[in-house]
């Protein structure tokens, strides 16, 4: 049973009832209690949409208590706060154009889109997937359309821009490899010879990226969530950007910068500036240099604080054996150890476990390669 029988009637009921007494962990005993009333497919489905808006209030914030998710759509959907970034960046370059979602998923993208005042098309291949983002559209009172159809069938004519998200996954598994996209890299790459923006993964290789394309590694709240490719209209010259979110801090040029010894201060540079291939960018806003020309460490003499980085304090370099930080651990009474880490092989959980920190302060170990030596710093983490 699809979330349509719970749009109206006694479906829509029951809905409500469920999302009132959910509780986490509980399903089983809402579902029992449920039957007693209604149909038991229906309760079923009803509860794991209970279910599905819980989790979904993470990515789509009070909107969720209005949606309708399927469990892959709701993985795979875009966080709202990245929906709306690119959707605000469309509406300014072409205010009002119509759009074309190829592979809509549950309507995320077209939610923001039609609220930026974009006029928006959906096409999905799931029917019962293309009938969820139709019922969220009208959940919101967001006028856009939804079709059931193939990404590489539509007709792009009427429509001038398209955005395309091409599925990353095979047999529930996420796809690394830009060329195991569905529709195929080779349908992306024709996109992107109009006015287009695809989502892409945060890995995707930089040779891969066609010239004439932009690609906008985007991070929320520290956390790289995608990389939008752009093209037509929207390339403004820079091959590469890094934006951040939620302040919107957007950098495209990675001035040339030396590598020095280690100053008072150490910069780690947000996660879409380093995929971005931007981190000179974070030396140049603090006055810093590299620690190393191939990691991702930007070191200073002043504390600069900015939106790109992380800044820690440096209060002692320390061998980077076990033994002697075994030693710094006692010696400073450490019990909160967090433990960052570049161009060395080892895992930060199994070093802590090694450590055992259990005094009472707090310390920020950081770990690097300079040359061939690995390094240890301890730090004092600084807020922004």
């Amino acid at each position: 049973m699809t979330v349509t029988a719970l749009l109206d009637g006694p479906g829509a009921e029951l809905l409500a009832t469920a999302c009132a007494e959910y509780q986490p962990g509980r399903e089983l005993q809402l579902v029992e209690k449920l039957r007693r009333r209604y149909d038991a497919t229906l309760v079923t489905t009803a509860v794991t949409q209970a279910a599905l808006r819980h989790r979904a209030v993470a990515k789509f914030g009070p909107d969720a208590g209005r949606m309708y998710f399927t469990p892959d759509g709701l993985e795979q959907a875009t966080r709202t706060t990245v929906g709306e970034h690119r959707a605000a960046r469309i509406a300014a370059t072409l205010p009002g154009a119509t759009v074309v979602d190829l592979g809509c998923g549950i309507g995320g993208d077209l939610i923001s889109a039609a609220r930026a005042g974009l006029r928006v098309t959906g096409v999905e291949r799931d029917p019962e997937t293309a009938a969820t983002a139709r019922a969220n559209l009208a959940a919101l009172e967001l006028a856009g359309e939804v079709f059931v159809g193939e990404a590489e069938s539509v007709d792009l004519t009427p429509y001038a821009v398209v955005f395309a998200d091409p599925a990353r996954r095979t047999d529930g598994r996420r796809v690394f490899d830009h060329n195991a996209y569905s529709p195929p890299w080779s349908f992306v790459t024709e996109l992107l010879q109009r006015t287009a923006c695809v989502k892409a993964a945060p890995g995707i290789p930089h040779d891969a990226i066609p010239d004439g394309v932009e690609a906008e590694w985007i991070s929320d709240a520290g956390e790289v969530k995608e990389a939008a490719l752009w093209s037509g209209s929207f390339y403004e010259g820079a091959s590469r950007r890094a934006t951040l979110l939620p302040s919107g801090v957007s950098v495209t040029d990675a001035p040339e910068v030396e590598a020095g010894p280690v100053g008072q201060y150490i910069y780690e540079p947000d996660g879409a500036v380093v995929r971005a291939g931007l981190v000179t960018a974070v030396a140049a806003a603090v006055h810093g240099w590299l620690l190393d020309p191939r990691i991702a460490y930007v070191t200073a003499d002043k504390h600069i604080p900015t939106p790109l980085a992380s800044a820690y304090e440096v209060l002692e370099e320390l061998p980077y054996k076990e033994k002697a930080l075994r030693s710094w651990i006692r010696t400073r009474d450490i019990g909160t150890l967090e433990i960052k880490k570049r161009g060395v092989d080892f895992d930060p959980a199994q070093l802590r476990k090694k450590l055992a920190p259990k005094g009472s302060a707090t310390a920020t170990l950081i770990v690097t390669r300079i040359g061939r030596d690995a390094v240890a710093y301890s730090c004092r983490r600084l807020a922004l």
